[in-house]
């Protein structure tokens, strides 16, 4: 992390887990296990239906709220989506876009991803853009040109201005919720090429100015090496958020 140029985050990504019920007593718990003051910015994103509940029991932990995704519509005959505005209108802070379980499971290309991106910044939601290779890619030395491109792709279009509000995460497909984890050499690398693509899109200073995120099961043991790293700025964190110990081990790991 460096410190100097721009601000830690240690985003939770609940998935479809837990329930609004659940929230209170899980923030209580974690309330307990923060750290004072807080050493990094802390998000949750949770299911669209747990955000008010998020937002009502994060005031005493200083916990933001976010979304899992985002229509790229305004509004409209699209049953089951949720639009960037109804998001904002709940008290949304942050969302995640192009989550891998979205790109394969709903078949959610980089074109998508822009447009969803696009749509939470017009309504002051920070997009979590998320990119990543899978094993296959990874075995043939694609990693740094197919993130490249991912990068490039959501990002086309995005002022630099725009661009100060939004997080990347690298999170390899490979490392997702299998309990593998990319060395933290392996991760800083793909981190340091993504800051690279933006240096060359925007220039050295916004490029400087943007958070990395690490997203491939950073857990409470190895999320100190991770953050030691001076391109990987926080977390995506998964199954490790759900529990409020563990959680608050891995904030506690950006205070280095």
């Amino acid at each position: 992390m460096n410190r100097k140029y721009r601000k830690a985050v240690i985003a939770g990504n609940w998935k479809m887990n837990q329930t609004a019920s659940g929230i209170r007593p899980f923030m209580d718990a974690l309330k307990e296990e923060l750290p004072q003051p807080r050493p990094c910015e802390i998000v949750l994103c949770t299911p669209a239906v747990m955000i008010p509940a998020m937002i009502r029991a994060g005031k005493d932990c200083k916990v933001a709220a976010g979304g899992q995704d985002v229509s790229k519509y305004e509004k409209g005959a699209y049953t089951g989506e949720i639009s960037a505005d109804q998001l904002a209108d709940i008290g949304a802070k942050y969302c995640i876009v192009g989550h891998s379980e979205r790109r394969q499971y709903h078949h959610e290309d980089d074109m998508l991803v822009n447009a969803k991106a696009k749509a939470l910044l017009e309504k002051g939601i920070t997009p979590i853009i998320c990119v990543g290779e899978s094993l296959e890619q990874r075995e043939m030395d694609l990693t740094i040109e197919y993130i490249a491109y991912q990068v490039k792709a959501a990002l086309y279009g995005i002022s630099a201005q725009q661009l100060r509000r939004c997080i990347i995460a690298y999170e390899p497909i490979w490392a997702i919720g299998t309990g593998r984890t990319a060395t933290a050499e392996q991760a800083q690398e793909v981190c340091e090429a993504i800051r690279g693509v933006i240096r060359k899109m925007y220039g050295a200073r916004p490029a400087r100015a943007v958070s990395i995120l690490y997203g491939g099961s950073m857990n409470a043991k190895n999320a100190a090496e991770l953050l030691a790293q001076p391109d990987i700025d926080g977390g995506l964190i998964g199954g490790a958020s759900l529990k409020p110990a563990d959680f608050a081990a891995i904030v506690k790991a950006t205070n280095q």
